[in-house]
């Protein structure tokens, strides 16, 4: 089958397109015009020059295809909520009307465990309603699934939603890689009491997700929660990190109020001098690291027969060995938690 890809030469994409090359699919994906792209060609993907903001770029890479796995998003960057609406809202729904006009058979829409928000008191099921937290990606990708809900219903839109957890593996620079650098230099701390559980899921496992999505009949016009429901805490976690990097263990707890006030703080300092940098700390990084948020995966497992087949323990180990290999001492920075 001809698929594409939103999403450029992310991780995720990366995984995905090796993926479904493997299995004899053909992959196109679509990349932002200054986006290097070497690797994905190298490996036998068609590269598609656009821009999901643009809806005449989308013409193009739409046809002939049979299905569309949306990843295509903004995030990690401190940026004006209006230019995250316009990725994540406006351009999910620039590509849905694509996938519309063009036929498409099916597109797949990766959304985020984040449009539920956080620290809930319980497993997070797909009949939770949609609370994100007030930080504009969250907002974004709760609002562009929205759209996608809307045009299921009103336009039979083909759409599959998966809700991943939070992603890591081999090449993670956003979430292993800012935990293994802030470790490498001594400045890893224990947010609050470090019993808390991450929402976690290796990278192999959510591509998993996305094909019994892209497979199965019965996913049209379903979300599912693609995640590991045996999630390690913030202290286990940040241990076998520091243990497979070779790292001192973090051992310094800093109560969580207290951290979000600063990262708080920190946030109105910038907005006030209308920094182009990220704070070292949010209320979003705290957040994340400092609260307990846990998902259920049964109705994957039931419909789709989903099974998380990485531990999580074995996921820091693989990420570890890429990170070692990948990142030079003159490189290793500080990063902020969020």
């Amino acid at each position: 089958m001809d698929i594409l890809i939103t999403g450029g030469d992310g991780l995720l994409s990366r995984h995905l397109a090796t993926a479904l090359l493997h299995r004899a699919d053909s992959v196109r994906v679509l990349a932002r015009p200054t986006e290097d792209t070497r690797w994905l060609e190298g490996q036998g993907v068609v590269i598609y020059r656009g821009d999901v903001r643009r809806p005449e770029t989308l013409i193009a890479p739409m046809s002939g295809a049979w299905a569309v796995l949306h990843l295509a998003s903004m995030m990690g960057t401190w940026r004006p909520i209006e230019d995250y609406r316009a990725v994540n809202v406006t351009g999910t729904e620039n590509v849905c009307r694509a996938v519309l006009a063009r036929g498409v058979g099916r597109i797949v829409h990766v959304s985020s465990w984040k449009v539920y928000g956080m620290a809930l008191g319980e497993p997070a099921t797909e009949q939770f309603l949609l609370r994100p937290f007030g930080e504009p990606y969250s907002i974004t990708k709760a609002a562009g699934e929205i759209a996608v809900q809307r045009m299921i219903a009103d336009d039979r839109l083909p759409a599959v939603i998966i809700r991943p957890g939070a992603l890591f593996g081999p090449g993670d620079q956003l979430n292993f890689g800012r935990i293994a650098d802030r470790l490498r230099v001594g400045r890893g701390i224990i947010v609050g009491r470090g019993d808390n559980a991450l929402p976690l899921v290796y990278v192999t496992d959510v591509v998993q997700g996305l094909l019994l999505a892209l497979d199965h009949d019965n996913a049209v016009g379903q979300a599912y929660n693609i995640t590991n429901d045996h999630p390690l805490t913030q202290q286990r976690l940040l241990d076998a990190i520091a243990h497979e990097i070779g790292a001192r263990l973090p051992r310094i707890h800093v109560p969580y109020q207290a951290l979000y006030a600063t990262g708080a703080a920190a946030e109105r300092l910038a907005l006030l001098t209308r920094s182009q940098h990220q704070p070292v700390l949010t209320r979003l990084g705290v957040k994340l690291f400092g609260t307990d948020n846990r998902h259920a995966i049964d109705k994957a497992r039931r419909e789709l027969g989903y099974q998380p087949m990485v531990d999580l323990r074995d996921g820091v180990r693989l990420a570890a060995e890429w990170y070692r290999t990948h990142s030079e001492p003159d490189g290793w920075a500080a990063h902020g938690a969020a």
